[in-house]
């Protein structure tokens, strides 16, 4: 062989030594495992705003239910299902004509009886003053009468006194006894009548205050008012005639065409959409945080896109007996993309919370009851917590210091006792 080839011969052997040296080597020195990797962060005091997530429907702001009282043909009818309606808006035209008719009556009623009025005021006036006249007459006349029998009576005097010393005659004292019974009679008469148009007066009053002639101009501005009135209602029916809308929305029923009487059916459903609500259920305890005017995100699948808005009512319970609760939230939808009906999610803000705070990706379980700590020599700890809210990455806990190290990774693996290499 050729110092060559020895050569290369040594080199092989050498090789060869020291392959089974390492493999000998590896056979006596057993290798150490590695620690597991997780990664850490500190709990922390710090401020939470938690959400709550919520689902149900949305429903129109306002549902609006149109009747009319009217016993008229619908001359017009300017809308149909599906139309955008304004406020003040004509939907529908009645027939008139009969109400017009009618109106014109009560007017012609209202300018009669004001007619009548005047007469009535013309005709008192002159029945008190005949009354005052004639009772004016009557007490004059009974004066006279007065007048008379005191003149009469005092001849009688005189000749019941001539005729015992024989001056008078009988016949001529008996004739002044008859003047004088004469005269009474007529006094009593002429008193009697003094009473009866003294009754008339009182009776008759004044046209500002009591009495029959200010009762009869007083029925007759009653007439007058009644039939003003019943123009007015004239008036109302007319004004009724014209459906016109009450609200911005949609016409989601039409149930009237021309020719047609309303009768007593519903003949158009109006639906405002904007705003429009949408109506979130939830249990108890997702509503027991809630709070009126906490702003909300609601999103639609439907639509692919989110409106914001914000909590108006948080409503009792559904049905009774029940555990479910409403909470109506509104939002603006001034295209009208969201229509009644569509089912959407929202998430609803609740109100701040402050404390110690962890990463949500921290909890164990689902149920967020535990947290895995790790002390000074790398060691993995359970410790029991319990979950006062979360925003949906942050989570204020109790049952935690401020400055522990834990696991960010609830659910990388690592276990009770178990040493970690901390990144």
């Amino acid at each position: 062989m050729d110092p060559q080839g020895n050569r290369r011969l040594g080199r092989a052997a050498l090789v060869v030594g020291c392959l089974l040296l390492a493999v000998g080597c590896a056979k006596s020195t057993p290798r150490q495992a590695a620690l597991p990797s997780v990664s850490a962060t500190s709990a922390a005091q710090g401020t939470v705003r938690p959400i709550e997530r919520l689902a149900g429907l949305v429903a129109p702001y306002q549902n609006v239910a149109i009747q009319s009282t009217l016993s008229e043909p619908a001359d017009q009818v300017n809308v149909n299902e599906g139309d955008v309606v304004r406020r003040g808006e004509v939907l529908a035209q009645f027939d008139t004509a009969d109400l017009q008719a009618s109106l014109d009556a009560d007017l012609a009623n209202a300018q009669s009886a004001r007619a009548n009025t005047s007469k009535t005021v013309y005709q008192g006036t002159l029945s008190i003053a005949q009354g005052v006249d004639t009772l004016s007459s009557a007490q004059a006349a009974v004066r006279q009468a007065q007048s008379n029998l005191q003149r009469d009576q005092a001849d009688l005097n005189r000749y019941h006194a001539l005729a015992q010393q024989g001056y008078v005659s009988a016949q001529q004292l008996q004739a002044s006894e008859t003047t004088v019974r004469d005269d009474v009679a007529t006094l009593r008469s002429l008193q009697a009548a003094v009473s009866s148009a003294q009754s008339n007066v009182t009776a008759n009053g004044s046209l500002q205050g009591q009495g029959v002639q200010a009762a009869t101009v007083e029925q007759s501005h009653a007439a007058e008012a009644a039939a003003l009135a019943q123009a007015q209602q004239e008036r109302v029916a007319i004004s009724k005639a014209t459906v016109i809308s009450p609200i911005e929305g949609v016409v989601v029923n039409r149930n009237i065409n021309p020719g047609e009487y309303p009768g007593t059916r519903q003949i158009f459903t109006l639906q405002q959409v904007d705003p429009i609500y949408a109506v979130l259920r939830g249990s108890g305890s997702q509503i027991a945080l809630l709070a009126t005017g906490a702003a909300a995100t609601v999103q639609s699948s439907d639509l692919r896109r989110s409106f914001a808005g914000h909590v108006v009512g948080i409503l009792n319970q559904v049905q009774p007996g029940s555990t479910d609760f409403e909470v109506k939230v509104a939002l603006r939808n001034p295209q009208s993309k969201l229509r009644p009906g569509m089912a959407v999610e929202a998430v609803v803000s609740l109100p701040p919370l402050q404390g110690v705070t962890v990463p949500v990706t921290a909890f164990t379980d689902d149920s967020h009851t535990a947290i895995l700590t790790i002390d000074d020599s790398d060691t993995v700890h359970t410790a029991t917590v319990s979950e006062v809210g979360n925003d949906g990455t942050t989570a204020v806990v109790n049952g935690l210091r401020a400055g522990t190290r834990i696991v960010s990774n609830g659910q990388s693996g690592v276990g009770e006792g178990q040493k970690v290499a901390v990144r």
